[in-house]
């Protein structure tokens, strides 16, 4: 299966069970792999049969500044629903990292996927 991927992606939103982290913006850190065959916009070189990196970009940081949540887990599972709806990607995997969020540890946060590889196949 080819793969489009986003990494390091840095946002800004609401997220925590403390009263005081619902009152600030912290920085959350995604990384996304999406499955998704390349060769369709390769073979002609077409934007619109891409997976917009550029685009979903914005709509991660839309998204999870609209649905604010106490939990990493809880916005993983949503936001990777949200991105299957909407992109109709087959299979994703979503990493949301909170960094700082534990002290003497760099970054915290969860790993998921979804979907299924099989659903796309590979050109090999």
């Amino acid at each position: 299966m080819d793969k489009v991927y986003i990494e390091g992606l840095s946002i800004q939103t609401t997220i925590g069970f403390f009263e005081w982290e619902k009152e600030i913006k912290q920085t959350l850190v995604i990384d996304l792999v999406m499955g998704w065959d390349t060769a369709k916009p390769a073979e002609n070189d077409e934007l619109a049969k891409t997976l917009d990196y550029a685009d979903i970009s914005i709509k991660i940081a839309e998204f999870a500044n609209k649905n604010p949540v106490d939990l990493i887990e809880t916005l993983a599972e949503r936001l990777a629903k949200f991105l299957i709806d909407t992109y109709h990607i087959p299979w994703l995997k979503l990493k949301v990292a909170k960094p700082n969020a534990v002290h003497n540890a760099i970054t915290v946060g969860v790993e998921i996927e979804r979907g299924s590889q099989a659903n796309n196949s590979n050109h090999g």
